[in-house]
C-alpha cells in the first residue's frame, strides 16, 4: 500500500453513474462540492477528512484493491470483474439502490434454437463438431469465462472488446455477446435478444474499501461507519412517511391502545404520543400522535387513524432514519475480525 495520510473516494468520472452518484450522495446529505467541472478533485464538507477524486469505474476498482484509494463507487459488474483475488476490496454497501443493469448472454435473433442455456451448449457442442470454438465478444472476460465455464458451455473462446459489442456478431468476429442490459432496446435494435437465463450477474452501485486500509488507519474506519450512517439512514428513510395526528382522549396510554387494535398504526417501534396544549379550557384532552410508517401503508394508516378519531392528519416525508448503528457497519467490523 502506497504510504499517504490523505483518506481518498473515488466516484465514476463520467457517465449516467457519475450524475446518478452525485445526486445520491447530495440526497445522503454528502454533497460532492467541485467547484471547477473539468477538475478530478473534489471535496465532501460534511466529511472535510474525505478527498473525492474522479476516475473510470474499472480503474477505481482496481485503486481500491492495490490501495492508492481507500473508498470507491462504482457498480458491481466493475467490483466483480476487477477485485482480484487479494481480499482486498471489502464490500461497504453492496445496494445503493441506482446504477441497475445485468451482465447478460445474448446471440443473434436468427438462432431460433437458442433461447436458453441449454441451447447454446448445444450449439457451441456442434461447433466444436466443426472444429470451431463459439466466440463471446465481452468486456467481461473474469465473469464471462466463469459462468461459462460453470454451465458446460464450450469449446468456448472469449474475445476481449471495448466499445459498442452489439456489431459484434453481424460484422463477424463474434457468434455472441456478454454485456451490460437495462432497458434491452440497443440489444433489440442490433437484432439481438438476451437468453432467458442467460444473467450472469445483476449489477447496481455499491461502495466498497480498501480491507488494508481499514485495518491499519483507525481515521479511514471513522469515515467508512461515518459514510454508511448517511448512506443507510437515507436508504431506510426513503421507504418510510411521518404521519401525524391529532386524537382526544383520556390518556396517552388509552390512545395507544386503541391504536394498537389497528394493524398499520405500530410505527418502528410504537407510536409518540404528547398532549396538545389548548387554546381553551374546553380543548382539554387532545394529543398529538406521530409514528412512522412504510410508504406502502401510508392510506391504510391515515384510514385507521380517521376510525379511531383521529383529525388533522399531516404526512411529510422523512430524511434519515438512524439506527443505534448501522448494520452493515457491524457487518464489517466482523469481517475485518474474521480476515
Amino acid at each position: 500500500m502506497i504510504s499517504r495520510t490523505d483518506i481518498r473516494l473515488a466516484l465514476p468520472s463520467k457517465g449516467r453513474l457519475e450524475s446518478d452518484s452525485l445526486q445520491f450522495l447530495e440526497a445522503c446529505g454528502l454533497k460532492v462540492y467541485k467547484p471547477n467541472p473539468r477538475q478530478y478533485q473534489a471535496t465532501i464538507p460534511a466529511i472535510p477528512a474525505l478527498t473525492v477524486l474522479f476516475q473510470r469505474a474499472g480503474d477505481i476498482v482496481v485503486g481500491v484493491r492495490q490501495g492508492s484509494l481507500d473508498f470507491g463507487l462504482a457498480g458491481r459488474d466493475s467490483i466483480e470483474e476487477k477485485r482480484g483475488t487479494n481480499g482486498d476490496v471489502v464490500m461497504l454497501h453492496d445496494a445503493l439502490g441506482f446504477g441497475r443493469c445485468a451482465l447478460s448472454l445474448a446471440v443473434p435473433e436468427e438462432w431460433a434454437e437458442v433461447s436458453t442455456l441449454q441451447g447454446l451448449a448445444a450449439r457451441a457442442e456442434a461447433l466444436g463438431a466443426q472444429g470451431h470454438s463459439l466466440r463471446v465478444a465481452t468486456k467481461y472476460p473474469v465473469l464471462t469465462g466463469r459462468f461459462l465455464a460453470a454451465h458446460g458451455i464450450g469449446p468456448a473462446t472469449l474475445i476481449t472488446a471495448e466499445g459498442t459489442l452489439e456489431v459484434a456478431p453481424a460484422i463477424g468476429y463474434a457468434d455472441a455477446i456478454s454485456d451490460l442490459v437495462s432497458s434491452g432496446i440497443t440489444l433489440h435494435d442490433n437484432r439481438l435478444r438476451p437468453l432467458a437465463d442467460g444473467v450472469i450477474l445483476a449489477s447496481q452501485a455499491c461502495l466498497i474499501a480498501n480491507r488494508r486500509a481499514l485495518q491499519a488507519r483507525p481515521e479511514v474506519l471513522a469515515v467508512a461507519r461515518e459514510m454508511l450512517e448517511f448512506v443507510e439512514a437515507h436508504l431506510r428513510a426513503q421507504s418510510h412517511y411521518l404521519v401525524f395526528a391529532n386524537i382526544r382522549g383520556g390518556s396517552p396510554e388509552a390512545i395507544a391502545r386503541r391504536m394498537f387494535t389497528q394493524t398499520g398504526l405500530g410505527g418502528l417501534q410504537g407510536p409518540t404520543i404528547s398532549r396538545v396544549i389548548p387554546r381553551e379550557e374546553g380543548e382539554q384532552g387532545w394529543y398529538d400522535v406521530n409514528i412512522v410508517v412504510r410508504q406502502d401503508q401510508v392510506m391504510q394508516a391515515v384510514h385507521e387513524l380517521r376510525s379511531i378519531g383521529g383529525s388533522g392528519v399531516v404526512v411529510s416525508p422523512v430524511t434519515y432514519i438512524f439506527e443505534e448503528e448501522p448494520v452493515r457497519y457491524r457487518d464489517l467490523l466482523a469481517a475485518l475480525r474474521d480476515a
